[in-house]
């Protein structure tokens, strides 16, 4: 059993190329320091707080040591030999420093590497269970191509004092419908080519073939939307103002994409979809597309809250997705990785090596990315335009140098799952984060307050050690992802 580190300034958000590390163990103590004089028991004097945790297999149980996210798979019948002894113990405590101070980096540590940017409000399509407020996406704002410049300067003399040397920022077109301005994103996109790294998530509905030639051919990151594998139930919550369906256009557009790694699916989960995520990974897998994400419906607005899958519901029809995700893996030797769940397996066994935010405490917004709405104005997360009480300035007026510090990013960027309670008690709070702020202040008005599908994280933990126990986590994570990584911690339990 071993552990590895990435270097952490390879996360950013959405990014899965980077080299995820592999461990079966994490080393903490209770009050995250080494010390030589520290009881060698766990539940005593300074001793590691060792929780044992059910993870529904027949032979391993998980110890877990919740404040530094330690664990390490037990053979149920030798849990309290392992508990009892002393060597054991005292690696954890000898690696507590170092393991904690990572910890630390990762929650409290990182700078702004990304943005999530919308040159538009509007939007060509009426989702159910849009975030953004329909009346935006109907008659909103639009940015022109000279302010969008103008956007982009801005914000590239940010990221130059705020980034290392040789650290290109991420710029993610966001929506409402970013292709609604397509002339001013290409424009964009090949001005600033050598100095941005750029993402466009669209509907996929306004992707002509001219459009998927440019930005595949300047390897842009492309995301679309898709939420089922039959027209019938996509264009039941995707569809258009006037309520034609989208399906068979997006289908089309993957396609044509067919081929091109740098793509992904985001599938939206809900009441609507649940009974067909294993008919969405069997489309998907044999579209080639590269990687997906099985969203559960965020809850900031009504109308997603109207659809949203009750949390025993979801793990039921989500795990079966993931176990025929790796059914088809094995068949085709071909990998759909299912970039949410792949998140939470790596924040297991490496949690530096975590390629989205959203699962820890802190969560990445106003902290990893912030989002710019298309007057300008400053968001910790794209998921609170629109809500009253978290604009932190305007990106015209100076306020990007001020937005870190002010109320509303403040109020996100400092939620700590420790505050939180029923959380704070979790074992698995630093693998969960009690997502999602938005999500949280919008359903209980208070950001120390759980977003939801509590129970959803916890079988999504339990599920991940089960696949290490049995060997099978690879099948579930990209290519590479034990490349470029350093052994730093390894045990056999006698």
């Amino acid at each position: 059993m071993t552990r590895r580190l990435a270097p952490l300034e390879s996360a950013m958000p959405g990014d899965f190329q980077g080299a995820p590390p592999d461990d079966r163990h994490r080393c903490g103590s209770k009050d995250g320091r080494s010390d030589p004089t520290a009881s060698l028991y766990p539940n005593i004097g300074a001793g590691p707080a060792l929780v044992p945790v059910d993870i529904g297999h027949d032979a391993f149980t998980a110890l877990v040591e919740p404040d530094t996210a330690f664990w390490s798979l037990v053979s149920k019948e030798r849990l309290a030999e392992v508990l009892a002894d002393p060597s054991f113990v005292g690696q954890v405590h000898e690696h507590a420093e170092a393991f904690t101070a990572e910890m630390d980096l990762l929650r409290f540590g990182l700078v702004p590497s990304a943005v999530y940017f919308n040159p538009t409000e509007r939007c060509n399509l009426n989702c159910t269970y849009c975030y953004l407020p329909e009346q935006r996406r109907l008659r909103g704002v639009r940015m022109s191509q000279g302010r969008l410049f103008e956007a982009l300067e801005i914000l590239l003399e940010f990221f130059h004092r705020a980034l290392p040397d040789g650290v290109r920022p991420q710029v993610i077109f966001h929506g409402a419908e970013p292709m609604l301005e397509r002339r001013a994103l290409f424009s964009a996109i090949d001005h600033f080519a050598d100095e941005v790294v750029f993402g466009v998530q669209t509907n996929g509905t306004l992707l002509a073939h001219e459009a998927i030639e440019f930005l595949t051919s300047r390897r842009v990151s492309l995301g679309l939307s898709l939420d089922g594998s039959l027209p019938g139930i996509t264009d039941r919550t995707r569809r258009t103002h006037s309520g034609r369906g989208v399906h068979d256009r997006v289908v089309g557009v993957l396609e044509a994409l067919r081929g091109y790694e740098n793509h992904a699916v985001i599938c939206t989960v809900t009441t609507e979809n649940l009974g067909d995520l294993v008919g969405v990974v069997e489309l998907l897998h044999g579209l080639e597309v590269p990687t997906c994400m099985l969203n559960p419906v965020r809850c900031t607005l009504q109308g997603a809250r109207r659809v949203r899958p009750p949390d025993d519901d979801l793990v039921v029809g989500y795990l079966a997705a993931l176990e025929r995700a790796d059914e088809l893996y094995r068949e085709t030797g071909r990998k759909l990785v299912v970039a949410n769940f792949a998140n939470i397996l790596l924040a297991v066994v490496a949690p530096t090596a975590r390629r989205l935010m959203c699962d820890i405490s802190p969560c990445g917004a106003g902290r990893c990315f912030f989002a710019v709405d298309a007057q300008g104005d400053l968001f910790p997360c794209s998921e609170f335009i629109g809500l009253s009480g978290f604009e932190g300035g305007n990106l015209f007026a100076g306020g990007l140098e001020h937005c870190f510090d002010t109320d509303a990013f403040r109020a996100v960027a400092t939620r700590r799952v420790e505050t939180i309670e029923r959380c704070r008690g979790c074992a698995i709070r630093h693998f969960c984060g009690a997502p999602c702020p938005a999500e949280a202040h919008e359903l209980h008005g208070d950001l120390e307050r759980r977003g939801a599908y509590c129970r959803f994280y916890e079988e999504q933990f339990r599920f991940a050690l089960r696949l290490i126990a049995e060997g099978r986590e690879d099948a579930f994570l990209p290519d590479d992802w034990d490349a470029a990584t350093t052994t730093v911690f390894e045990v056999t339990h006698p």
